[in-house]
């Protein structure tokens, strides 16, 4: 990452404060129900951590790097040692941007980052690890689209349509934008079904937002989702498997160089890097 472009992330992290969410969003304020603590380190071949799911073990986790990386996953523990690679068949990274978990031990790795909004081929590969030694992992495909995107690239005004930021719940997928207008500050939430195949996405909801959403993720017991920025954390209430922004939960600082890879440890631990390497823990005091 340039210097130009971290100086960029810094400035906007600072002018993120919860308080256009706690007035705006009417999020509540959960600063002190958390204790953030630095707990290790990535290894040397993820460089730009930029996608985190709980491995089906519930102890180690899955990452993998942001754009043009080989297109292999990493099983690390919390503290970034490295246990297991696992190439990904079929696949290429040409912007990975987040990893979700989904039922029986499946990953779905979102290679959909679209910087320019002009991309076409927006793809999640839907990856079922080998149990047996002997076998490779099966990699499926799923493509969709934005059904509101008209140009390729829109206009200046329009630029909503990059996504890093998903997760798996109800047999679907969710997936929150990563806003670049000037103008029209706010994250679209889509979804689409976690079969393979083309699917178009359906808008479901919106929510006025001075920040760039970076990774999401759904806590265990469904209950709650967390959306990770440049500068903070936002928790919204699940009720009846319904997922919107209907509850806005909280939100609370997290300021930590160019965090992009969240994760739920349980239902109320979260863990996040960022693309210094480093690991953080977010405990619930």
């Amino acid at each position: 990452m340039s210097k130009l472009v971290y100086i960029w992330i810094a400035v906007k992290s600072l002018f993120s404060s919860c308080q256009f969410d706690h007035r705006v969003n009417h999020t509540e304020k959960v600063g002190s129900q958390y204790k953030i603590r630095k707990i290790g380190r990535l290894p040397t071949a993820v460089p730009e951590s930029s996608g985190l799911a709980l491995h089906e073990d519930r102890t180690t986790f899955w990452t993998h790097n942001d754009s043009g990386g080989e297109p292999t996953l990493f099983r690390i523990d919390e503290k970034g040692a490295l246990l297991e690679r696992m190439v990904v068949p079929e696949a290429s990274n040409q912007d990975w941007e987040d990893l979700a978990r989904g039922p029986k031990g499946v990953l779905f790795v979102g290679d959909m980052g679209n910087n320019g909004n002009a991309r076409r081929d927006l793809t999640i590969y839907k990856v079922s690890p080998a149990r047996e030694a002997a076998k490779a992992p099966k990699t499926e495909k799923i493509q969709f689209y934005y059904p509101d995107q008209k140009d390729f690239p829109p206009a200046v005004d329009d630029l909503n349509f990059d996504c890093e930021a998903f997760f798996f719940a109800n047999d679907s997928l969710y997936f929150f934008t990563k806003n670049r207008s000037r103008t029209k500050l706010f994250v679209k939430l889509y979804s689409i079904s976690a079969a393979p195949g083309l699917h178009k996405a359906n808008l479901i909801d919106s929510l006025p937002s001075n920040t760039q959403i970076t990774a999401a993720d759904i806590s265990p017991d469904g209950k709650t989702f967390a959306l990770l920025s440049y500068g903070k954390i936002l928790l919204f209430a699940i009720d009846q498997g319904i997922i919107n922004f209907a509850q806005p939960k909280g939100c609370f600082r997290f300021f930590h160089k160019q965090s992009e890879a969240l994760a739920f440890v349980n239902n109320s631990d979260i863990l996040v890097t960022n693309e210094q390497g480093q690991i953080f823990k977010i405990f619930q005091r």
